[in-house]
């Protein structure tokens, strides 16, 4: 294990970073990755649990030379108003203040003097996973029913109750349970159709939009914008709560009912379907049972994306969603994958700022394309293999400091 000071650092780095001088401090360790293991198999021989982060070079990752780190700057600096409070995270993240955010050798050499790459691995040993995309749509909509607006967007139920489990069990941290009480028990929350079907919901309407198949995909992004008809403004309706029901892609279903093939079921292919089979449009829609509730917000920002799990803004190509279980939120993320429905390469640093229902597994990555068509037609096509590795502070203070 070596052994740094920051001030040994600082000087070794000072030609490509402007950074303030620093003060000695006592000598750190350096940082081990999250504890994540994947269980033993039950047989009578038990194996032993692997890590699925394990250390490399960034000499090993491949494109990470020809990356323009810039472009993930603003990224990384807004986790980094979150990260700084943790100790692990509290000397990179402060030294990266003085970094010349204009200088890609500078960035370039700051990461690789404060970090070490943790390449994911899946449990069966193998470092391919799944990378999807998702964007923030716009959609049509007014803040009373009326003409084609009949799609309501929901506000969260008052009688959903939000179970955090941490506190008794400390391995269940980030995982919440939602449920309702009936008679003296606690039951879980009603599913999407029950939900419609009961009548549960009325009364928490936050907007109404002209089509509900875009209100489901809406739900499926997490977030989007919405023009109202009367004032022409656009307002941002941003995720505040989900039902408790575990996602279930409409997509698979129709591939299982052998309405679609494997490789057609993307979001356009979806949407056709949708239109073509009116009969059948509530049946499709049920089959998630997963339900999304909105906030409003005023949108300050056109050119930001809505905030993810994190709690800091999303940026377009740059942001990512993950299993926290997995990845630390606020993470760099070093992504090696190919562009939607190619073979072209895409080798860069994201940054880890946001999760989703369906975002499970050691190599498992969302990509946040941005705003609007583009983005939508970019997101709905792409379901590429990748590679993942977590970037991790190289120094990090003793756990007893913290």
């Amino acid at each position: 294990m070596s052994v740094i000071r920051p001030s040994l650092l600082a000087s070794a780095i000072a030609v490509a970073l402007a950074i303030s001088a620093c003060t000695t401090v006592p000598p750190q360790q350096t940082a081990k990755p999250p504890v994540v293991t994947q269980p033993a198999t039950p047989p009578k021989q038990v194996d032993a649990p692997k890590e699925v982060l394990r250390p490399t070079t960034f000499a090993a990752v491949p494109g990470w030379d020809k990356d323009k780190l810039r472009e993930a700057w603003p990224a990384f600096m807004a986790s980094c108003d979150v990260l700084i409070k943790r100790a692990d995270w509290k000397e990179p993240c402060t030294i990266a203040r003085d970094v010349n955010a204009a200088s890609e050798p500078a960035i370039r050499t700051f990461f690789e003097a404060f970090f070490v790459p943790y390449q994911a691995f899946n449990a069966d040993g193998t470092d391919s996973g799944l990378v999807t995309g998702y964007y923030e749509p716009m959609l049509r909509g007014a803040r009373k029913r009326g003409g084609p607006f009949q799609t309501p967007l929901h506000r969260s139920p008052d009688d959903m109750l939000t179970i955090d489990m941490s506190g008794v069990y400390p391995e269940l941290k980030g995982m919440r349970l939602r449920g309702r009480v009936v008679g003296n028990k606690v039951v879980p929350y009603l599913s999407r159709g029950e939900m419609l079907q009961s009548g549960t919901l009325n009364g928490k309407e936050l907007l109404w939009v002209d089509d509900p198949i875009e209100a489901f995909f809406l739900q499926v992004q997490g977030s989007g914008r919405v023009q109202l008809a009367d004032s022409k403004e656009i307002v941002r309706v941003a995720y505040a709560d989900q039902n408790g029901h575990p996602y279930k892609s409409i997509g698979r279903y129709l591939v299982d009912k052998g309405e679609l093939t494997l490789d057609q079921a993307s979001a356009q292919s979806i949407k056709a379907w949708y239109a073509a089979n009116p009969a059948r449009q509530q049946e499709l829609l049920n089959a998630n049972p997963s339900y999304v509730f909105f906030n409003e917000e005023k949108l300050l920002d056109a050119a930001k994306g809505p905030k993810g799990a994190l709690g800091v803004p999303l940026t377009p190509q740059r942001s990512i969603a993950v299993d926290p279980q997995i990845v630390p939120l606020g993470a760099p993320v070093f992504l090696s994958t190919t562009q939607p429905s190619t073979d072209i390469s895409m080798q860069r640093l994201t940054i880890a700022q946001d999760t989703g229902g369906a975002i499970k597994g050691n190599v498992r990555a969302d990509f946040f394309w941005g705003f609007g068509t583009e983005a939508g037609n970019k997101a709905g096509k792409m379901k590429q293999r990748g590679a993942m590795w977590v970037l991790l502070p190289k120094l990090a203070r003793p756990l007893a400091a913290k």
